[in-house]
């Protein structure tokens, strides 16, 4: 682990994405709430906060840290066949939250594709990345794409 002893507690956040692609049935069966497993938008927004707070638990060298509040919004992409799944966490620690915003989208999308995969087993997670951080001594970062 790395040593984080003399770094000052901040105010940080940490702003995570990911989607799942997925058929066009299954999407309209999610949409309209007629998944045998139940309502998976809200399964997957709890799943994501109980894993944020379980982290530390899944990833080696983290280290646990306070979870001031985990937030998660989902977005059903018609045209492109996917669910955009977007985490928010934050903390006021000695360390960043991204992995925790990180493994909030990854469960997330690991609790649609269970819930999905009846209809569809080829419903496939795809591009989970980190947005944007804030706080800290490297303050914000944001990501570009080319």
């Amino acid at each position: 682990m790395i040593d984080i002893t003399g770094k000052e507690a901040t105010d940080r956040e940490a702003v995570a994405t990911g989607r799942v692609h997925m058929s066009r049935p299954a999407l309209d069966a999610l949409a309209a709430g007629r998944l045998p497993k139940g309502d998976a938008l809200a399964t997957a927004r709890v799943a994501g906060i109980m894993a944020a707070k379980r982290t530390t638990e899944l990833i080696p060298f983290c280290h646990p840290i306070p979870i001031s509040s985990v937030d998660l919004e989902f977005e059903l992409l018609r045209g492109e066949g996917e669910v955009a799944i977007k985490a928010t966490a934050r903390t006021h620690a000695a360390t960043g939250v991204e992995m925790e915003a990180l493994t909030a989208v990854a469960v997330a999308a690991l609790t649609i594709h269970d819930m999905c995969k009846g209809i569809d087993p080829g419903t496939e997670i795809r591009a989970v990345y980190l947005l944007r951080k804030s706080g800290g001594e490297a303050g914000l970062w944001e990501r570009k794409d080319d």
